[in-house]
Formats: C-alpha cells, sequence, structure tokens
C-alpha cells in the first residue's frame, strides 16, 4: 500500500497510474485497467494530478462516488470490459488533506480470466504494461493468453497432420523400460506400443476414427524434424559454459539424437547429476535439479519463442522455457496448488518417476536450497517474449535463510512501491545479502528496464521506472 499522506514523493511507474479524472473517467483508464490485469497487477489513483517535476499531488474529485458508481457499471458491461476481476474492496475512496480522491487496486488476473481486453475484440483491446507504460499487445501474445485460458491444455490436442511414424520408436522402447522399472506389473505392461501411446495419452483419435500423435505425444517421443512441422520455434538446448568439448552442448537440431523432451530429459540429467556427486545433502540437490528440469519441460508455452535453455556454469544453473506462470507466483513457492500449461506431459513424465505433480515442485527445489545453505533461487518472469527464468545458485550463501519467499527481485520492487526510492543499504536490510549480490540483483532490474539509479556511488538510490 502507497503512503498517500506523501504521495508528492510517487511517480508514475510500471504500478502506479495516475488520472485528473476532473472531466469524468478518462477514456485510457480501461487501457490501463487491461494492462494491470495482464502483467503484474497495479494501482490506479484517479484525482491525481502529475506536475512537470513528475510529482504527483491529488486535486479533489468533486462528486468520486459517482465516478466509482460509473466506473463498476463500465465494468459490468461486457461489450466494453471482458472481464470484471475486481471486488468492491478493491476501489476505495480516500481523503487527503481534505482533498478526495479514488483508489483502484488491480491484481494479476488469473489465467482463465486473460486476456482482460476492451472494446470486444482481444487482438486489438488487450494491453500490458512495461517500463514505458500501457503498450497493446501483439497477436501473438494474446494467442498464448488464449491458449493459457482453455480448459483442456494444449498438449492433449490430437494432431490430424502427422502420422504416428513421426515418433522416434527407440524412445517409446527407452521410455516403457523406465516405466517397467518404476512401475512393475503395471496393466500397459503386455499392450503393444499403439495401444500403449492411446493408453498414455501420446496418441489419439482424428474424426474419422485414424489414430494420429497427440501434441504430448509428438513433443515427448517424435523427431526434431518432425516436431519443428507444428512447433516451428520449437528448440531445445543445454550449455555448459567454461566447457571447451563440443559433447557438452546437447541441442535439438544437432540430428545425432532424436531432438525430443524425454531423451533431452535424460541427456541433460546426466549433466546435471555430475554437479551432485560429492556434495552435502547431494541425493536432495540431485532431486531439486531434476525438478527444475522437468518443470522447464512441462511448462513451458512450446509456440512461444527461444525455446527451453538449460544453462550450467560454474556457481549456477539457469533453467529457462517460454510461458509465463498461470498461477500467481507465491501461490506457486507456497505450494499445493498444480496448474500444468502441459497436463498430458506432465502425466507422461510422472509414470516414470520425473517430476512430482501435486504443486509441491518449487517448494522442494526452495526447501533443497535452504538445507543445503545456498542462496534462494531467483525467479525472473519477463513478457514480451514470455518467458520464465529460474536460477539456482550453487555458491555459499551469504547471509541468513530468508523466511519470505518471495523472489529477491520482486522483493525490491515491492519496497520501491511502498517507499518510493531505495538504497543498496536499504535492500541490504530487507534481503539479509551482502552488497555485491545486491548490485547484481539490481543490475538485472536495470537491465530489464524495471527501475532506474539517480546519483552516483554512496549517494545513488533507486526507483521504479517512470
Amino acid at each position: 500500500m502507497i503512503d498517500l499522506s506523501n504521495i508528492e514523493r510517487y511517480r508514475e511507474n510500471n504500478r502506479i497510474e495516475a488520472k485528473k479524472s476532473l472531466g469524468g473517467l478518462p477514456k485510457s483508464l480501461w487501457e490501463t485497467y487491461s494492462a494491470f490485469a495482464n502483467t503484474m497487477g497495479g494501482i490506479l489513483l484517479l484525482g491525481v494530478e502529475e506536475y512537470r517535476d513528475k510529482s504527483l499531488h491529488v486535486v479533489n474529485l468533486p462528486n468520486p462516488e459517482a465516478l466509482v458508481a460509473e466506473f463498476f457499471a463500465i465494468l459490468k458491461n461486457p461489450k466494453k470490459v471482458s472481464a470484471n476481476i475486481l471486488t468492491e474492496q478493491d476501489v476505495t475512496i480516500r481523503d487527503v488533506d481534505g482533498n478526495r480522491m479514488i483508489v483502484i487496486h488491480v491484481p494479476r488476473a488469473r489465467r482463465y480470466d486473460k486476456p482482460v481486453y476492451i472494446d470486444g475484440d482481444p487482438f486489438t483491446g488487450t494491453y500490458r504494461r512495461n517500463g514505458e507504460g500501457d503498450y497493446r499487445c501483439t497477436r501473438e501474445e494474446v494467442q498464448a493468453m488464449l491458449r493459457d485460458a482453455a480448459v483442456h491444455t494444449q498438449d492433449m490436442k490430437v494432431l490430424a497432420q502427422a502420422e504416428l511414424s513421426a515418433l522416434d520408436y527407440d524412445t517409446v522402447h527407452r521410455y516403457r523400460s523406465r516405466m517397467q522399472e518404476e512401475r512393475p506389473g503395471h496393466v500397459w505392461e503386455e499392450l503393444n506400443d499403439t495401444e500403449f501411446l492411446y493408453r498414455l495419452g501420446a496418441a489419439g483419435r482424428s474424426s474419422d476414427g485414424t489414430l494420429h500423435p497427440t501434441a504430448a505425444g509428438l513433443l515427448m517421443f517424435g523427431r526434431e524434424d518432425e516436431i519443428v512441422k507444428v512447433y516451428p520455434q520449437y528448440v531445445l538446448e543445454y550449455q555448459e559454459h567454461g566447457c571447451l568439448e563440443e559433447a557438452e552442448r546437447i541441442g535439438s537440431e544437432s540430428g545425432d539424437w532424436s531432438g525430443n523432451l524425454y531423451d533431452f530429459y535424460q541427456l541433460v540429467y546426466n549433466r546435471l547429476s555430475r554437479e551432485c556427486t560429492g556434495r552435502e545433502n547431494h541425493a536432495l540437490v540431485q532431486s531439486a535439479l531434476c525438478e527444475a528440469l522437468a518443470n522447464a519441460l512441462i511448462h513451458a508455452d512450446y509456440h512461444g519463442s527461444r525455446g527451453v535453455v538449460i544453462i550450467k556454469k560454474a556457481n549456477a544453473v539457469v533453467f529457462s522455457n517460454p510461458g509465463t506462470f498461470r498461477i500467481d507466483l507465491r501461490e506457486a513457492k507456497s505450494g499445493g496448488i498444480s496448474d500444468p500449461r502441459n497436463a498430458a506431459l506432465l502425466k507422461m513424465f510422472n509414470l516414470v518417476g520425473i517430476g512430482r505433480g501435486t504443486g509441491s515442485g518449487m517448494p522442494h527445489i526452495y526447501h533443497a536450497w535452504e538445507k543445503h545453505g545456498w542462496d534462494d533461487p531467483v525467479v525472473q518472469e519477463l513478457f514480451a517474449p514470455n518467458r520464465t527464468t529460474i536460477t539456482l545458485s550453487l555458491g555459499d550463501y551469504t547471509g541468513d535463510a530468508m523466511q519470505n519467499r518471495m523472489t529477491y527481485k520482486e522483493i525490491i520492487m515491492d519496497y520501491l512501491t511502498d517507499h518510493v526510492t531505495g538504497t543498496n543499504a536499504d535492500f541490504r536490510g530487507i534481503t539479509g545479502l551482502s552488497a555485491a549480490r545486491v548490485i547484481l540483483i539490481l543490475k538485472e532490474l536495470l537491465a530489464d528496464e524495471l527501475i532506474v539509479a539517480e546519483g552516483t556511488h554512496r549517494h545513488r538510490i533507486y526507483r521504479l521506472k517512470a
């Protein structure tokens, strides 16, 4: 919550928008509502003017009750706004030194409400927020939100344009061998390959009754040249920085292996397992690394750009995949809620003992890193293009373990929302990190254009980007 009694200290930024509103509700209000809902949420201030020096000042709305009533009336009109994600408690009338204003808290919309758009057309009326303000989403961004909003996950689709011959049956047999080890005597054990794939959900019937691969089946077991026919931007890549051997880079396009998800998991698992050898709590760390790997593959949006990239550095492993979180990041960290982007892939991995699938994956990773005494995982969610990155530090921990499970970047962003400005010392105090570690995080926030720096050296302060 911002301090309205000191509102002049604030600036418009990627989480705060001020509108004078003396002539009624401005048209741009609805673009900002859409933008906040489709990004990370934010605060709309009506009856607030921005001066030339960028400071904010309350102007005193003559009849805020009427504006609130008009606001809710428009909000409930589906021809104007696609979804009302607010409650009455999210809209309040506040008095600041005798001047009245309206404060509207817009939360991040649930994935099944997205895209939140205006004027009846998602492809022209969907907005998001960045460091420069509201922007109209591209068709690709809107399509990604529509895919995520579907009841059935995108990997369940039967691909009538593909044949079962697109699958690599050596991969299928490796998968079946592992399933026999994990689940001996399973009722599917005696099925032939075609029947097994159908029961597994890797194959399905088209409208004419013919069997074809499902999207999950093609991704899990297909050959790379066949996968890219359906997913043109499909890429899987593993890099091991500091290693000169070509074999330590694995790419799905190389042609010397199948290029599918199951074989990629096995290849990368073997390399990540080396990192755990000889470490204290090595089994727990290995389990967490493999969970992060499975999460990147299961939750990726394979229609998205840049593909799944895993980078092993000397002191960290970075897992990056196209697509953003389908649930609130805090919910993912607390556990108990599972909303996979690819439910069929989740089932396939789970059947051979890979991944958890109960909403406990992220808490397990955090627990392993806390147990080992390392820095908390750093989670980064980016838009345009949509991407999720999780960095797992393998170095020694430099401060006390944090009880608050928010990411360091979120903590700093929330601090700047509440306090307007902050220093390295402020951020060290709220995170428990070293000055050097805080500088690295601030550099990332600056590179992402989420914050700006003012002043130099000891007098440098940071604020959210206006």
